[in-house]
């Protein structure tokens, strides 16, 4: 373990802004394993892989709940800094690891990751939710991830389809979920939230919380790994396009559990035994 105790109001501050920063969190050896499940997915690419559109000359590549993946990441999710880190934050003892996502950013000029939240692409709903942001670089405050403070208790908008001419273009645009806002044109007006990060440190943030990705430059390399948990009061959340309960063929090898919940009744615990509990 790193010895890193997280401090008593962590709790009452992730549960306020949705959103918080742990320096140092991470020992050598978790950071080693981290490492090791990173090299991983970028050897063995998912379904999801796909280079997102930089707007530049530089690449954004990320891949994200690759069904083969749960082996390799074993080890890292139960790392007592990992597990135990999100159940102290949640003051709950249960915790179910969802599914991994990697980015990298490098090889020149990328463009902003879009204001948006993860909630609107996960068909699950509840308080006990948590993306840890894993970076093996140094960034650098003007480089980080950005946090709207507080907006995980505020409006479910709408997706952003990552648009390079439209940053709030909706991916569902049914009228179900509000389009998002344009913040990056008022950002004065959002209280917005960052922080510079060492290989080590994480960033821990609620899936509806408003976040979006500064650009990187020439010469700067942002290589990141987010790993997304849930808890006891997680339940299914029927999202726009949900899969019909009759569909076939969801419980055959090589299909994601979170492809399963989203055939499951709105409310209905977000279980499966494909996603394992790590604490």
């Amino acid at each position: 373990m790193s010895g890193y105790t997280l401090p008593r109001e962590s709790h009452g501050n992730y549960q306020r802004d949705g959103v918080v920063y742990v320096p140092g969190a991470l020992g050598a050896d978790t950071m080693a394993l981290a490492e090791t499940a990173y090299a991983w997915s970028l050897a063995h690419p998912g379904p999801g892989a796909a280079e997102l559109p930089a707007k530049g000359d530089g690449t954004f590549y990320q891949d994200l709940a690759n069904p083969q993946s749960f082996a390799s990441y074993d080890s890292l999710v139960r790392a007592p800094d990992i597990c135990g880190l999100i159940s102290a934050l949640w003051q709950k003892p249960e915790v179910w690891f969802m599914y991994e996502q990697v980015f990298t950013k490098s090889g020149g000029d990328t463009r902003r990751t879009p204001w948006h939240q993860d909630s609107p692409y996960l068909p699950v709903a509840g308080n006990d939710l948590a993306v840890m942001w894993i970076s093996f670089d140094s960034v650098d405050e003007p480089y980080a991830l950005e946090f709207v403070r507080g907006s995980h208790r505020g409006t479910l908008y709408d997706g952003s389809t990552f648009d390079p001419n439209d940053d709030t273009a909706p991916i569902y645009g049914d009228g179900s979920l509000p389009r998002l806002p344009d913040i990056e044109s008022a950002r004065d007006e959002w209280p917005i939230v960052s922080w510079a990060t060492e290989p080590g440190d994480v960033v821990i943030f609620h899936p509806a919380v408003l976040h979006g990705g500064a650009p990187t430059v020439p010469g700067l390399t942002r290589r990141t790994l987010s790993l997304r948990f849930f808890g006891e009061d997680a339940v299914v959340a029927q999202r726009p396009g949900a899969i019909p309960p009759e569909t076939s063929g969801l419980n055959k090898p090589g299909v994601h559990p979170l492809t399963r919940m989203r055939a499951r009744a709105q409310g209905t615990p977000f279980r499966d035994p494909g996603f394992p509990q790590v604490a």
